[in-house]
């Protein structure tokens, strides 16, 4: 094809992508397939001549479209959100054409320029401290856009681990050690609640991960990391950090912050902050109750492109001490040097060396919206659907809702509304009791579909406690 044949394609994708998200309430939310399902709906090799545009466009209609789980749907409540927007799409097809791999400064320097003074933005409009400002004379630390929290969290953990070997290494016994014995020693901690990319971090990093039991609340808190770390020293390990989780994925909890930041502090571990979903409510002053305590936090990470309506990838990350991130990834080759190379190279802050210009589509976003319709945004509908499952006494809230999650005890109820395809839930587990996960999920979600949402969920529960009940009959009439 021609320039201008493919200006024309462009076009027509952008006014495809349109009636897509325009029409994305007439889509079963879950897949009817199974695996495998493709593989017979496409060559057995790739075609060596050029194929037409239009054929292409009806197999994305016909094959990928059917296999889609469309997560953009009004009547998806599964996981947390996982948002776009016009801004943000547009924004990062701006960023697909330019197409700079943002290294160094050097590389691409409104890369890196735009990056930082984006996530000043952000840092500021959520509350957090000044010491994670990149423009700050009385701050060494900064942000950085990564692809995922999970990402984030092994990038601290290594950060936390380099910088304590270094510390037991700078010690007149160990300074011959060898560091895999040093890092044998190392224990790190997070709370019962906590997501499971803690977990794999540790296996990645070789460092023992203790998952601590949470409160009545589902809170970790302070008495209770204490205890760890005082009953680890007396075993001869050296504990180096805690992951803390506000709005945890099971029942979106909040670990105690304020009680757990001190003790940090006090013993020398990295507290790293993971507020992956919750973290897009900092944006409204009266939901940052849970922040009380943040001045501890060596590194603070969420998910813009849960709830900002900024699509993946896009995780923000910051950290209080820079010097502590460059100190575990820099390398220094002659290829990547500069004239410049005194000033940020975000290559020496992250695992991989390439990266996206991610902050185009959050500058995007910040300056369409504006932080008062983001704001707006946040506050939408998130009280509604508790009050229709507090309002039907045939279900039971066995944790306490905050911000978009709810999440309820049915019996058997998840697996046939997932078969209807008409929503997506998935369970989560309050101690050895299964619970639905009911979460806010769409920008396009009105009062209007978490009705109706509501409404099969009560009549599939009728149902199943119909068939029950049948079924119980029956069994008395045959087993008298």
């Amino acid at each position: 094809m021609q320039p201008q044949e493919y200006m024309m394609r462009g076009k027509e994708m952008v006014d495809f992508i349109q009636q897509y998200l325009t029409r994305i309430r007439e889509r079963r939310v879950v897949p009817d397939v199974q695996p495998g399902y493709m593989r017979p709906l496409l060559p057995s090799s790739a075609p060596y001549e050029p194929e037409d545009w239009s054929s292409i466009m009806k197999d994305v209609e016909n094959i990928i479209l059917p296999g889609v789980v469309h997560w953009q749907s009004p009547h998806m409540h599964a996981y947390f959100p996982a948002l776009t927007s016009w801004p943000s799409l547009l924004g990062d097809m701006l960023a697909d054409a330019i197409n700079c791999l943002g290294f160094t400064w050097a590389s691409s320097p409104a890369c890196t320029e735009l990056e930082m003074c984006v996530l000043d933005w952000l840092c500021k409009a959520l509350g957090l401290p000044d010491h994670y400002l990149h423009h700050h004379p009385q701050s060494n630390g900064g942000g950085i856009l990564q692809s995922t929290v999970s990402e984030c969290t092994l990038v601290a953990l290594l950060a936390a681990r380099k910088d304590r070997i270094l510390q037991m290494k700078s010690e007149f016994a160990h300074a011959d050690t060898d560091e895999s014995v040093l890092n044998s020693r190392l224990i790190a901690y997070a709370s019962d609640q906590a997501h499971s990319s803690v977990e794999k971090a540790g296996l990645i990093t070789l460092v023992k991960i203790r998952f601590l039991e949470t409160d009545e609340a589902f809170s970790l808190r302070g008495e209770t990391l204490q205890h760890a770390i005082d009953e680890d020293r007396r075993r001869g390990f050296v504990p180096v950090m805690l992951c803390a989780t506000l709005g945890s994925t099971g029942v979106c909890s909040f670990d105690r912050l304020d009680e757990l930041g001190p003790i940090c502090a006090r013993e020398g571990l990295w507290l790293h902050v993971d507020a992956a979903y919750a973290g897009s409510a900092l944006l409204c002053p009266e939901l940052r109750y849970f922040l009380n305590g943040i001045e501890f936090a060596d590194s603070f990470v969420f998910n813009p492109s849960k709830w900002m309506m900024v699509h993946f990838d896009c995780t923000a990350f910051w950290v209080k001490n820079k010097m502590k991130l460059q100190q575990t990834f820099t390398v220094d080759p002659l290829y990547l040097r500069h004239e410049n190379s005194d000033t940020t190279d975000f290559m020496h802050w992250q695992i991989s060396l390439s990266r996206r210009f991610r902050s185009l589509k959050l500058w995007f976003v910040m300056r369409s919206f504006g932080l008062k319709k983001l704001q707006d945004h946040i506050r939408h509908v998130r009280r509604l659907f508790e009050s229709l499952v507090r309002n039907d006494t045939n279900f039971q809230i066995p944790a306490q809702r905050h911000l978009g999650l709810v999440v309820f005890s049915t019996q058997e109820l998840l697996r046939k509304l997932t078969k209807s395809g008409q929503m997506f839930l998935i369970p989560a587990a309050i101690g050895n009791k299964l619970i639905i996960r009911f979460a806010v999920t769409s920008q396009f979600t009105s009062a209007q579909d978490i009705q109706r949402d509501w409404s099969l969920i009560q009549k599939l529960s009728a149902l199943l406690q119909y068939q029950k009940n049948s079924f119980c009959m029956n069994y008395k009439l045959l087993y008298p």
